[in-house]
């Protein structure tokens, strides 16, 4: 029996892909049937922070809003809000998947400030 030197997600005794890992238990390779528990994949928890850019009027059209202006995180869209109804919300949009799947939207409400996403 040979031993692999593998890399994580591959069999450390075949040398095959292993299947995707499941939310509990452990992992077993299609190929030789070993299991294996899930730090096989090499996998470490992954925290993602998102930053909002802060629109400042002053800074692209040369002028402040008035104060009766709601204040906007970026451009604004007629939106319901899922949590107090109001009608218009900013938003933002970001690639967080792959390339071949769609962005992600952030939504902002212009009231009460709910940040709600939607995967497009």
């Amino acid at each position: 029996m040979e031993t692999f030197n593998s890399q994580p997600g591959f069999c450390p005794v075949c040398g095959s892909i292993l299947p995707p890992l499941n939310t509990v238990g452990n992992v077993a390779c299609y190929n030789c049937k070993k299991e294996f528990p899930p730090d096989v994949f090499g996998a470490q928890e992954v925290e993602f922070i998102i930053h909002f850019n802060n629109y400042d009027p002053e800074k692209v059209f040369g002028k402040t809003k008035s104060s009766s202006d709601d204040e906007a995180d970026g451009p604004v869209v007629e939106r319901k809000c899922s949590k107090c109804g109001h009608m218009q919300m900013s938003y933002a949009t970001l690639q967080l998947r792959s390339a071949d799947e769609g962005q992600t939207v952030f939504f902002t409400c212009l009231k009460c400030k709910f940040k709600e996403s939607e995967n497009s």
